[in-house]
């Protein structure tokens, strides 16, 4: 029985040497249950020219291209993926565009990849769809006899808010023609299944009533590869690395923040609650110091070149405000780090400030609690990831002074406290394992 993985964009990256498997995320969780299943991966790219065959180094895995004409990938991802349906389920609701020509090339792109998946499709095959292909489940229902899996790896907005969309109705019956729907939380399964209703299906328990069939959904939380980071809390490398950061700080105390630059992660108002933690606990200017990666990230939207501004500022004005001759405040890295030195940031840093304005899961809240050796993770309470992870410091992320409150006492949290949170984090952490995640998802597919 052979596996059909759709999504976005494929799990390998091009190199001088041809394609190699990408690092984290849905990469890390599906690509070693494909390669045991010998699957087919179908996504939307350029890793080769049409009629050309995708072999990737060291793989069983099989690329298979959907060609999108240039304007109708823009309209379909950076269009209607990326400024309707990302906005909206992140409830930024004055970004949200509802351009009807975004629309239509979206559903022109999902037929493309329905037309695509069935030529792949042999008898026996199951499919599984990841994130904003909404409308595949329903198409593919209407062109194979496959059993379908639908995992949407951001927040299902409540119904209130998810009805603003003109196509609402047209995209929750797509996602239905599958028959198993996965979300991080059970809010967010909640929050579907309140929208199903709206909509006038029969809701039962979990599941929604479809013609004849019922539809399952259920809640999947994603993990981290502990495998993976286990090794590097343990690497030597890394720690001279984390070492050399340390010195770098110049502070008793490093809180860090990882992020990539977007409206939702919350970046601005992190920044501004550690300007309150200075102004409101003067006691610890001088001994604390604040590190804030942001990856670059769609640079060539107005709303991400915008909020890089305003970062910029106030960034200024921390350091304007702050700096000393012998300490400073403040240090922001505006660019990209591969997993390794990632962790050597996470083993340097006393506490991570991750806090996003609204998240599906957030996995560098677990990459941090599971790689630092004697931490305090300070987490959103409107990342998916606070829903399993009880033991950090959860707050509000628009109250700053909370949220410098909450700063104050990780930078003060006795070590006894310390370990014991940490402890009953990594075991959290352990039990939502990414390896497991697409094998228990498909396991429910495969038995209902």
């Amino acid at each position: 029985m052979g596996l059909i993985i759709v999504a976005n964009r494929a799990p390998f990256r091009l190199t001088p040497e041809g394609l190699v498997p990408a690092v984290g995320g849905l990469a890390t969780a599906l690509l070693p249950v494909l390669e045991r299943r010998h699957g087919v991966w179908v996504a939307a790219g350029e890793w080769r020219e049409k009629g050309q065959a995708a072999t990737p180094r060291e793989s069983q895995v099989r690329l298979e291209q959907v060609f999108l004409p240039e304007k109708e990938w823009q309209g379909y991802y950076g269009g209607f993926s990326n400024r309707v349906l990302w906005p909206l389920c992140h409830y930024f609701l004055e970004r949200v565009e509802l351009r009807r020509d975004f629309y239509q090339d979206y559903q022109r792109a999902n037929r493309r990849f329905a037309e695509r998946v069935a030529e792949v499709f042999r008898e026996g095959d199951t499919v599984f769809v990841q994130d904003y292909h909404l409308l595949l489940p329903r198409l593919l229902r209407e062109r194979i006899p496959a059993k379908i899996g639908f995992f949407f790896h951001i927040p299902w907005p409540s119904s209130g808010v998810f009805r603003i969309l003109p196509w609402g109705r047209a995209l929750v019956e797509g996602v239905l023609g599958a028959d198993l729907i996965g979300f991080h939380t059970p809010e967010y399964v909640e929050n579907f299944l309140r929208t199903a209703a709206h909509y006038g299906y029969r809701v039962e328990e979990n599941r929604v009533r479809v013609g004849e069939r019922w539809v399952r959904v259920e809640a999947h939380p994603l993990g981290i590869d502990t495998g993976r980071f286990g090794e590097l809390a343990q690497d030597p490398h890394i720690g001279l690395h984390a070492r050399a950061l340390k010195r770098l700080a110049g502070a008793e105390r490093l809180i860090l923040g990882v992020d990539r630059l977007d409206y939702t992660k919350g970046i601005l108002e992190r920044l501004l609650a550690y300007e309150r933690l200075l102004q409101s606990y003067p006691q610890w200017r001088g001994r604390v110091a604040f590190f804030q990666i942001a990856t670059p990230s769609r640079t060539s939207v107005h709303a991400y070149r915008e909020l890089k501004r305003r970062v910029d500022e106030v960034v200024g004005r921390i350091m304007g405000s702050f700096l000393r001759e012998d300490w400073v405040p403040l240090r922001y890295f505006y660019q990209t780090y591969t997993q390794e030195e990632l962790a050597a940031f996470y083993r340097a840093a006393d506490v991570a400030l991750i806090t996003p304005l609204r998240d599906g899961m957030n996995l560098v809240a677990m990459e941090y609690a599971y790689t630092t050796e004697d931490g305090v993770l300070v987490l959103s309470n409107l990342a998916g990831a606070a829903e399993y992870l009880k033991e950090a410091l959860l707050v509000n992320p628009y109250d700053l002074d909370g949220m410098a409150q909450a700063l104050d006492r990780a930078l003060r949290m006795p070590g006894g406290e310390r370990r014991e949170r940490l402890s009953a984090l990594k075991a959290r952490i352990e039990a939502l394992d990414v390896q497991g995640w697409a094998e228990r998802f498909l396991a429910s597919l495969e038995e209902g």
